[in-house]
């Protein structure tokens, strides 16, 4: 049997912390897209259940778009279950004024099993955490050795319980409970790991980065199940229309704009990034203090090669304070007198003598 494995889809995500509004517009329809195209995969490849492990939405206030896309996906693909577990960015009422079709299966506080495509052997089982249950669900978890178990949760898994987080799984409390595998959502990025002899836990990761946090590829988990031997295999399956990356730039000994340019475009031509992608170019390294360095001037110079692109500059200063020493002119005048500030930290030094120098040459320019 065949399950896909998906969590923090985030749908209506606003998605402006980078992006204009026109952009953001693009992006919100193409999560729900992803997420389409995601079913549409499970309908082509025998899948028969789909687990969203929480975090199905991005904010309490969806909009009706996005709620009658996910509702309209469920019933019009009446050959798969989803199991649907809310998490911590989840609404109560997700679901409100909409009739439950017969093929979505809710969770709720209390542990709720399922027979997996009314297969016997095949239980899927979550709860979803919250302040009243997260320190005793670990004990009220009770499954059938027997059986192959799926257990689902939405968290951050740890060694160790810890008391005040409800968003809190240790991995510890839930060895020797018969499971095979823990559907697992909240971290956005995928992740595997070991429970105990038995059991495995995964963490799917998001369908789609939203921000440069959430950089590389992303999808969902195909879990493949021998129902008589009850042993399973995992696959990652790559999604995501668009992916963001960061990448980093030595521009040490640049003098000006166009060597940085010059830098950027070497580095990006030699990782042949999709046009579709979203780019954070971080500028790292040390320059000289006179290094010409214009950033919106390097970001319009790529922005119709992809999507998006910023500049980020965590670059630093190299001063040559012995070149200052005697010159007499007025930019060695205020090197040395910053120079001489004991109250002022080296490196808060160098970025103010940056910003005089750039200062006085614009002057002495104008």
């Amino acid at each position: 049997m065949k399950i896909i494995h998906c969590a923090d889809l985030h749908l209506d995500s606003k998605m402006t912390a980078n992006l204009t509004n026109e952009k953001a517009k693009i992006r919100k329809a193409e999560l729900l897209n992803t997420f389409k195209n995601m079913v549409k995969f499970a309908s082509k490849n025998d899948v028969k259940a789909i687990i969203i492990a929480g975090d199905l939405y991005d904010t309490k206030n969806i909009s009706a778009t996005a709620k009658n896309t996910v509702i309209g996906e469920i019933v019009r693909h009446t050959e798969i279950d989803f199991y649907y577990l809310r998490g911590n960015h989840d609404s109560e009422s997700l679901f409100e004024g909409v009739e439950i079709p017969a093929n979505l299966k809710l969770f709720n506080e209390n542990w709720i099993s399922y027979e997996a495509d009314n297969k016997k052997n095949i239980i899927i089982t979550g709860i979803e955490l919250t302040a009243e249950n997260h320190n005793s669900f670990y004990d009220t978890l009770i499954l059938a050795h027997d059986k192959f178990n799926i257990v689902v949760l939405h968290g951050q898994e740890s060694l160790h319980k810890v008391k005040n987080d409800t968003w809190n799984i240790s991995i510890r409390e839930l060895k020797n409970k018969g499971i095979d595998y823990m559907a697992l959502g909240h971290i956005h990025e995928y992740k595997q790991g070991t429970i105990d002899s038995r059991g495995r836990y995964c963490y799917c990761g998001c369908l789609e980065g939203r921000g440069f946090d959430e950089c590389g590829e992303h999808g969902f988990v195909l879990l493949d199940i021998d129902e008589e031997n009850k042993t399973f295999k995992t696959q990652f399956v790559p999604m995501a229309y668009r992916n963001l990356y960061t990448v980093k730039v030595d521009i040490s000994d640049c003098m000006n704009t166009s060597d940085i340019s010059d830098r950027i475009g070497n580095c990006l031509d030699g990782a042949s990034y999709d046009e579709k992608s979203l780019i954070k170019i971080v500028l790292t390294g040390y320059t000289d203090i006179e290094c010409e360095k214009n950033i919106e001037l390097l970001e319009k110079e790529y922005e119709n090669e992809y999507f998006f692109l910023k500049v980020s500059d965590e670059s630093g200063f190299r001063v040559n304070y012995e070149e200052f020493q005697l010159d007499e002119s007025l930019k060695g005048e205020f090197v040395r007198n910053v120079m001489s500030e004991n109250t002022i930290s080296e490196e808060d030094k160098a970025e103010i003598i940056r910003y005089g120098i750039q200062f006085l040459m614009g002057a002495k320019d104008n």
